[in-house]
């Protein structure tokens, strides 16, 4: 199951956009927070998170030296069953959240993957330590939806992942210590009919207001009868007009985009090819990843070796996906 979350997060950040690196002066930022919501079989909320940690220091960054730990992560008021997915790292839990005992090393990032439940129906009142850069919150389709009070988030709409369908809401520039809440309901599932049937029933109050005759004003009707056009029937004329202007306009707009295309085609061949090189890293390291778990599943690698070359493969897969910024941003 563990091995499972692990690609599964890692498949997320190959899938969900990147935005540029939020200005800060703390040492320690999160890059990107993964929070995936789905319901429990007591009625209980679990909370799946894969965070990503950033030491932005030339230096190893051992913990802020007036407190126990390396990392601190708070953890919801009311949250409960802690279940940390990489033993690996050295953590301890504390009244708060847990912190963990592994320094970081420079301009290096440490994943940090966990998961806890909330009590049915409590809002779930977040903040944390550090500032988060980016936070995607994800909820399985028909397993209801998320709102959020105290802070901006933009819905991203459905996406597909491994057979599985999920709705997306983004979250930008969280402050340290900034507190916001996300409510989940799970029977509550987002839909867009309301914004369609609104539409249909704004366009049935427009047909019925203007079933009476369109008035003209009579100096205009008998300016164009006076006028030499006044053969041509004045509603097709003013349509064969405009599509002259637009297609005037299109033909200029096509002509001098085109020109601004070949201009930039010569520069782009270069980026491109570097692009390319990119993702063929990255899927070659997430094609070593599956044939990890592939080995360690057969038993013929033992766990420290697995962690280890695991581990190697996500800073490399983290080093990859930051020079693929400068692609997207």
């Amino acid at each position: 199951m563990i091995k499972k979350v692990t690609i599964f997060f890692l498949g997320l950040m190959l899938l969900i956009p990147l935005n540029g690196m939020a200005a800060s002066n703390s040492k320690i930022s999160i890059d990107m927070h993964y929070l995936v919501i789905s319901p429990a079989d007591d009625g209980s909320t679990n909370m799946m998170n894969m965070v990503n940690y950033l030491n932005k220091t030339a230096r190893v960054y051992k913990g802020d030296g007036k407190s126990e730990g390396v990392l601190r992560v708070t953890l919801p008021a009311g949250a409960n069953d802690l279940n940390f997915l990489d033993s690996k790292i050295a953590i301890k839990q504390t009244d708060t959240g847990f912190i963990t005992k592994d320094p970081i090393s420079a301009n290096q990032t440490q994943v940090l993957p966990y998961s806890y439940r909330m009590p049915k129906g409590k809002e779930i009142k977040l903040s944390f330590d550090y500032p988060v850069q980016t936070m995607q919150v994800l909820v399985p389709e028909g397993m209801g939806s998320a709102e959020f009070k105290g802070v901006d988030a933009t819905e991203q709409g459905l996406f597909k992942f491994e057979n599985q369908n999920y709705w997306g809401y983004s979250v930008e520039g969280i402050k340290a210590d900034q507190s916001f809440t996300v409510i989940y309901r799970k029977d509550k599932q987002p839909s867009s009919e309301g914004t369609a049937t609104a539409a249909k029933n704004d366009a049935k109050t427009t047909s019925v207001t203007r079933t009476a005759p369109a008035f003209h004003n009579p100096g205009h009707i008998r300016m164009w009868e006076q006028s030499a056009l006044k053969c041509f029937n004045p509603h097709v004329f003013l349509i064969v007009l405009l599509a002259m202007l637009i297609a005037g306009i299109s033909y200029f707009a096509y002509f001098k985009r085109k020109a601004r295309l070949e201009e930039e085609k010569l520069g782009a061949d270069k980026e491109e090819k570097a692009f390319k090189l990119l993702m063929a890293k990255q899927k070659a390291i997430m094609d070593k990843i599956l044939e990890l778990e592939e080995t360690f599943g057969d038993g013929s690698l033992s766990e420290d070796a697995y962690h280890a070359k695991l581990n190697a493969y996500k800073q490399h897969l983290v080093q990859v996906k930051l020079s693929l910024r400068k692609f997207v941003e």
